[in-house]
């Protein structure tokens, strides 16, 4: 029996004359993760993809979880493709369906009819294959209201096809329909969650990690690189820049007031993040702040360090609290690696009293203790990027 993937799409639908661009570049992705796993084809009608295995050794099991992923599908199932005639599509259906009913205790299906040439309506074709599968099922019983199990099966110009148990997609838009920003990742649980996040709204990702050898160790870059790798099974391939901050923090402890340590070093990761965003085609910065969640993360804090940059700065978890940022972190899988027990720039020099509502001019006062442009000069120099390339 010939099994397909089929995908489907939710607000891509909504995009007007710009539809078939959206199409396109989720046509795109799944192509380059279907090499991945064999011979597919990829191909779309009727707000449909359809995964097509081209021979028998194609992995549609690898290739349905990896499709899953995939911003810009709303839903997805394997299903049972045959001829568009009654007797094929009932034989397919009392073969193919009964997998997935073990156990339940209703059903119902529903038919759909795209060809308008296939002599039976959808309430008849509904009923017709029902029928069949209580011919093979005689102890689930239908409901058509609330069932454990909905069967479908759909009349398309190419064929008739029968699934059930339709499996959520990741959602979103198609990754790339959004232009490129540059994710700040630490080694948190906040972070990972906000480049997900706008991935899902169509963002290629590229990231900088900031560190502070030899008071941050390589077990703690080594997380950052474990942190982006599970990020990239959702969105791809993804350049991570690493970025020495320890001389900025040497000489701010040298030469500033404590309580502005932190505000201070965050107006450098922003300005060197606006200056590599830039040169790496980036339109703008994401960040994993949460409003109050932090010192650095009040209004008045975030205020002074979005000054230094001139372009836009996501922040999709600003409105979550902790609770459901962790709920995310799970479900994207980042999680049980973001609480492993290393450091990172921000937890060494920490001030005791950091400023919560701090004044532009006494922050401006205190950066020009120091040569703000040469150490923003010599952190750049100390750039590192390393390729993580997307394990699906």
């Amino acid at each position: 029996m010939k099994e397909i993937i089929l995908c489907k799409y939710g607000e891509i639908v909504l995009k007007g004359a710009n539809r078939g661009y959206f199409e396109d570049m989720l046509c795109k992705t799944l192509r380059r993760r279907a090499a991945h796993f064999g011979n597919f084809e990829v191909s779309r009608s009727q707000s449909t993809i359809y995964i097509e295995p081209k021979d028998d050794f194609a992995d549609i099991d690898g290739m349905f979880a990896a499709a899953s992923r995939v911003f810009g599908i709303i839903a997805l199932n394997r299903a049972a493709v045959c001829e568009k005639n009654m007797d094929a599509i009932r034989d397919t259906a009392k073969e193919y369906i009964p997998q997935f009913l073990e156990g339940k205790r209703t059903f119902k299906v529903e038919g759909k009819r795209s060809d308008k040439r296939f002599p039976l309506d959808s309430m008849q074709l509904a009923r017709e294959i029902g029928g069949a599968i209580l011919s093979v099922c005689p102890r689930i019983k239908v409901d058509v209201h609330n069932p454990e199990v909905t069967v479908r099966v759909e009349i398309r110009e190419a064929g008739a096809y029968v699934h059930a148990g339709q499996c959520a997609g990741a959602g979103g838009l198609p990754i790339g329909s959004a232009g490129n920003g540059l994710l700040l990742l630490s080694g948190g649980i906040d972070s990972p969650v906000a480049g997900w996040m706008m991935a899902k709204r169509g963002v290629r990702l590229e990231a900088i990690h900031f560190e502070s050898f030899p008071y941050t160790s390589e077990r703690a870059r080594q997380k950052v690189l474990d942190l982006a790798s599970i990020v990239a099974g959702w969105v791809g391939d993804i350049n991570v820049h690493i970025v020495s901050l320890t001389h900025i923090q040497e000489e701010l402890a040298k030469n500033c007031t404590e309580d502005y340590f932190t505000l201070l070093l965050r107006r450098y990761m922003m300005t060197i993040a606006n200056r590599i965003a830039k040169e790496r085609n980036c339109g703008a910065l994401i960040t994993g702040e949460s409003l109050g969640q932090v010192a650095s993360q009040t209004m008045q804090a975030i205020s002074v360090t979005d000054a230094v940059t001139d372009m836009p700065v996501f922040r999709p978890c600003i409105g979550l609290d902790k609770e459901e940022i962790i709920r995310l972190s799970r479900k994207v899988g980042t999680f049980e690696t973001s609480i492993l027990p290393f450091e990172d720039c921000c937890t060494v020099f920490t001030p005791r009293h950091p400023k919560t509502r701090p004044e532009m001019e006494k922050v401006i006062a205190e950066e020009q203790k120091v040569d703000f442009e040469a150490l923003v000069e010599e952190a750049i120099g100390t750039i590192n990027t390393v390729r993580i390339m997307a394990e699906y």
